[in-house]
């Protein structure tokens, strides 16, 4: 099973919880130690989105996933995580392991900044006792360090970069300042919405100052690289004044707060795998499927998770921090491509094999091109397998759409 091109960089400072929300939601093992450093190359694995399966809609009675997990009429879509190891204040200007760490979130579409909302833990992810430190603080300094890094990257040679697009008759700026941003798989388009929002496109870069720069890479970052910010560590009681003022701070910015337990949500996913008790990631609740397989104190721990984490908070957070990642600040859907309109099958029978994630606003000829670039090129048109009716090349497709590409047969 491959996962989907989206890619969620997972970040925080040591101590956190940052690899325990990695390990809780790929089940990938990887080092969780009470120590900096812990994790010193980029661990990738596979995480899920969760979605109520398109054929539960449909009124079917199962699907043949293949490229994605059904389990009770939800669909779990892979998509890759990325834990990277600790940030520490000055990280941009080569502290601790400095710019290796940051230099790891090129790739990412996403971030999910994982954070103490007890503030039990220092800035330079040292322990403490609860309620010791500010995590809207936490949160500030550690997109700081992004924002640094990003700057720095662009402010490298400005002058003579801004020169040359200035006198050398570059009428695209956005495809110019896209091309010299391009190892952090920075869109044009997010460029170009940058130069709108600051009130710098059609201005000459020569003339920006260095606060103009930074504000633009901020308000770049925050277009390109957004921010869910995951308050871990809920099962302390000391949390939940934290999550208040995060949400208080952050959310009017347009920087959503999840909640979050993320051990609780390991100590859950360990136990179904060893068939101790019925979870989903990202349910309300579990059941105690085997009595006999818990001692007193895992029975304890089971109880506590249940009463200070899942009635509290409605559930651990990891899987509705990957959800509000994928589906909320990158506003991707979910469409089912189907070869048969009436059974909803593909060509081998299999009813809704494969489902796919595609930004919204993505057309019908743009999706027949991730499928298949020659789908793309003789593309004809699409059908709505609901409706069955007849869709153009400009048609923007909606989420859970189940849809048939029509292309014209292929030249011997």
């Amino acid at each position: 099973m491959e996962a989907s091109d989206i890619l969620i960089g997972v970040v925080g400072k040591t101590n956190v919880g940052k690899s325990t929300f990695f390990a809780a939601a790929t089940e990938l093992s990887v080092a969780i130690e009470n120590r900096p450093f812990t994790t010193i190359e980029p661990n990738v694995g596979v995480g899920y989105v969760r979605k109520r399966c398109v054929h539960v809609d449909l009124g079917l009675p199962k699907c043949d996933a293949r490229n994605s997990i059904c389990i009770d009429g939800d669909r779990f879509i892979p998509v890759k995580l990325m834990d990277v190891a600790g940030l520490v204040p000055g990280a941009h200007k080569g502290r601790g392991l400095g710019n290796r760490f940051l230099d790891d979130l090129r790739r990412a579409d996403v971030l999910i900044l994982v954070v103490d909302a007890s503030g039990a833990t220092s800035p330079e992810g040292v322990p403490a006792e609860p309620g010791t430190y500010d995590p809207v603080e936490e949160v500030e300094s550690m997109i700081r360090e992004v924002d640094e890094w990003m700057y720095g990257i662009i402010s490298k040679d400005w002058e003579k970069f801004a020169k040359t697009v200035d006198t050398g008759g570059v009428t695209d700026v956005a495809g110019a300042l896209a091309q010299r941003l391009s190892g952090l798989s920075i869109t044009k388009a997010s460029v170009a919405r940058a130069l709108e929002e600051t009130g710098l496109a059609g201005r000459k870069l020569s003339t920006w100052t260095s606060d103009e720069l930074r504000e633009f890479m901020r308000t770049l970052r925050r277009i390109a690289k957004p921010i869910v910010v995951a308050a871990n560590k809920v099962d302390v009681p000391a949390a939940a004044e934290g999550v208040r003022r995060l949400k208080e701070a952050l959310e009017p910015k347009g920087i959503p707060v999840v909640p979050t337990s993320a051990l609780s949500e390991l100590i859950l996913r360990r136990a179904a795998r060893a068939g101790i008790v019925k979870y989903k990631p990202g349910d309300p609740d579990f059941e105690v499927v085997d009595e006999s397989k818990l001692t007193g104190r895992q029975r304890e721990a089971l109880e506590l998770i249940r009463e200070r984490v899942l009635r509290k908070w409605g559930g651990t957070g990891v899987q509705q921090a990957i959800n509000e990642a994928v589906f909320g600040v990158l506003g991707m859907i979910a469409v089912y491509p189907v070869e048969d309109v009436n059974r909803y099958t593909d060509r081998e029978g299999r009813v809704l094999p494969d489902v796919v994630l595609v930004p919204r606003g993505t057309t019908a000829r743009e999706l027949a091109y991730r499928i298949h670039t020659d789908l793309g090129k003789t593309f004809l048109y699409a059908i709505d397998a609901r409706t069955k009716r007849r869709l153009g090349e400009s048609y923007q497709l909606k989420d859970g759409d189940v849809i048939k590409i029509v292309a014209a047969a292929a030249r011997r």
